[in-house]
C-alpha cells in the first residue's frame, strides 16, 4: 500500500478500536515496507488529522451534500487526510492531493464516489482562503470536545485556553534525558552531532536536549550505547522536585515507562536504590531493558499494585514519586487521540483511583520524607484539589519547589506547567512533606 492508502486505514483503526496512535502507527510500520520519508509522510498525515479532525469535519459538512455521519468509513478518513493535506500542507499541491484521493477511491472500487470526492476537495481548495477567515468556536477552530473548551475557560480563562489549544495542536519536539552517569550533556551533544543529528540545549530542566533531524533513534549508537533516553522536560523537572540525594531510597509506585526512575537514577549517582513499580509484566519487561541500557544499576523493578498496600514496605522510603494514571490531556500533542477518547465520566473515575493510589501509597514515605504528585494533565479536580484533599486528610504538607523555573505558585509547593508556557507537555507537579 501507498502512504495515503496506509495513512486512511490507520485512521479508521484508531476510531474503531479506541487505541493509541502511536501503537496503530507502530503496527502498520511493521507490516508495510516504507521509506523514511513515506514514513514520516504517513506519521504527518495521521497526527495532524487527528489533531484537527472536528475541524477538518466541519469543513467537509459545509462543502458537502451527504454529511459525514452518513459517509462510508473509507470515504470519509480519506477525505480526512485530504482536507489536512489541503488546509495545513502548503507543500502538496491542491491538484495532487484531488487526484491521488480520486486514484484511492477508484482502487477501493468506490469508482462510483470518485466525481463526488473529486468535486468535494476541489471545491475546498478554491475556497481555502474563505474557510480560513472562518471566526469559530475554540472548540471547532483547535479539535476539542466542547466540555474540555468550557471547562478550561472555567479554569484559565479564555485567552490562556486559546494558547493552550494552539500549543498542543503543535507537532512536538523530540526531548532526551542525558544519562549522567555515562556522559556529559555538553560530550554528547557532540556526539550526536557527529551522527548527524541537529541539537539544542533544552529551556528548563538541567540534562534536557532536543534532537532533531533524526530517523529511528533506535539506530543511534549512542541510544544504543545507553547515553541518553527520551523524556520531556516537564517530566524530567517532576524528578527534579524530588530532591533525590546520593543513598537515598527512593519508590515510583507508578513508573512505566520508567523515566522518572532513569533520571532519579542520574541525579542519585547510581548509589542507593529506586524501587520501580508497575502492574503490567510486559511494562515490565520493557523497562528492564532500557534499565540495563542505561546501565541504572540502582534500579530495582517491582511487579505491583499501586491500588494495594504491601505492609512489608511500610515507611522504607525517603523520596516517593507518585506519577498518577490520569486523562492526559498535557500530552495531546504526542498523543492527539485522547482529545476523542476521553469523557467527562472518566475523569470522575480517574480522581477516585487517583484517591485510593494515594491512599496506599504515602504509607510507604518514611515521616519527614519527600513526595512528588504529578499528572500529565491540566484539570483540577486531577490535581490540585486532589493535593488539598490528601494534605486535609494523611498528614501531609506542601513544600517549596526551589526550582529556577518561572511559575510563581512553586514557592507554594505546587507548578502547573502550561503546553503554552515553555512549549513542553501540560503537567501539574506537587513537592509534599510527610508530618505525621
Amino acid at each position: 500500500m501507498k502512504a495515503r492508502e496506509i495513512a486512511v486505514y490507520i485512521l479508521i483503526d484508531i476510531f474503531e478500536q479506541k487505541s493509541y496512535n502511536n501503537l496503530i502507527l507502530k503496527k502498520a510500520f511493521s507490516t508495510n515496507d516504507l521509506s523514511d520519508k513515506d514514513r514520516a509522510f504517513v506519521t504527518e498525515l495521521v497526527n495532524g488529522t487527528l489533531r484537527n479532525i472536528i475541524y477538518i469535519d466541519y469543513i467537509i459538512d459545509k462543502f458537502s451534500n451527504t454529511k459525514t455521519k452518513k459517509m462510508k468509513t473509507f470515504i470519509l478518513n480519506l477525505l480526512r487526510v485530504s482536507v489536512y493535506q489541503l488546509m495545513f500542507m502548503d507543500k502538496v499541491p491542491s491538484s495532487a492531493v484531488c487526484n491521488e484521493a480520486v486514484k484511492l477511491a477508484k482502487k477501493k472500487k468506490f469508482i462510483n464516489l470518485s466525481g463526488f470526492i473529486n468535486g468535494v476537495l476541489r471545491n475546498i481548495a478554491r475556497n481555502k482562503e474563505e474557510i480560513l477567515d472562518y471566526n469559530l468556536d475554540l472548540s471547532i477552530k483547535y479539535s476539542y470536545p466542547s466540555w474540555v473548551i468550557e471547562r478550561w475557560i472555567k479554569q484559565f480563562g479564555y485567552n490562556i485556553t486559546e494558547d493552550i489549544c494552539i500549543a498542543n495542536n503543535k507537532p512536538p519536539r523530540v526531548c532526551i534525558c542525558v544519562n549522567t552517569n555515562k556522559t556529559t550533556k555538553q560530550d554528547l551533544k557532540i556526539i550526536l552531532e557527529k551522527e548527524g543529528m541537529q541539537v539544542e540545549e533544552g529551556n528548563l530542566a538541567k540534562n534536557s536536549l532536543y534532537i532533531s533531524k533524526t530517523k529511528n533513534i533506535a539506530d543511534s549508537k549512542a541510544f544504543r550505547d545507553g547515553l541518553f533516553h527520551i523524556m520531556d522536560e516537564s517530566s524530567m523537572i517532576a524528578v527534579e522536585s524530588l530532591s533525590a540525594k546520593e543513598n537515598d531510597i527512593v519508590l515510583d509506585i507508578c513508573s512505566a515507562p520508567g523515566g522518572k526512575s532513569f533520571y532519579a537514577s542520574y541525579i542519585m549517582k547510581n548509589t542507593g536504590k529506586i524501587y520501580s513499580r508497575d502492574i503490567y509484566p510486559h511494562k515490565i519487561e520493557l523497562m528492564e531493558n532500557t534499565r540495563k541500557r542505561l546501565g541504572a544499576d540502582n534500579i530495582e523493578l517491582e511487579l505491583k499494585d499501586g491500588l494495594k498496600f504491601y505492609k512489608e514496605d511500610n515507611q522504607i522510603a525517603d523520596r516517593l514519586i507518585v506519577d498518577a494514571p490520569c486523562s492526559g490531556f498535557g500530552i495531546v500533542r504526542k498523543k492527539p487521540d485522547i482529545k476523542y477518547n476521553k469523557t467527562e465520566e472518566d475523569i470522575k473515575e480517574l480522581v477516585s483511583i487517583q484517591r485510593e493510589i494515594l491512599k496506599n501509597s504515602y504509607q510507604y514515605l518514611k515521616i519527614g520524607g519527600i513526595m512528588i504528585y504529578s499528572t500529565c494533565t491540566l484539570f483540577e479536580e486531577e490535581n490540585l484539589q486532589n493535593v488539598r484533599w490528601f494534605c486535609e486528610n494523611f498528614g501531609f504538607e506542601l513544600c517549596n519547589i526551589d526550582l529556577d523555573i518561572d511559575i510563581q505558585t512553586k514557592d507554594k509547593g505546587y507548578i502547573n506547567i502550561l503546553p503554552n508556557m515553555f512549549n513542553t507537555d501540560g503537567f501539574f507537579i506537587a513537592k509534599l512533606k510527610r508530618t505525621r
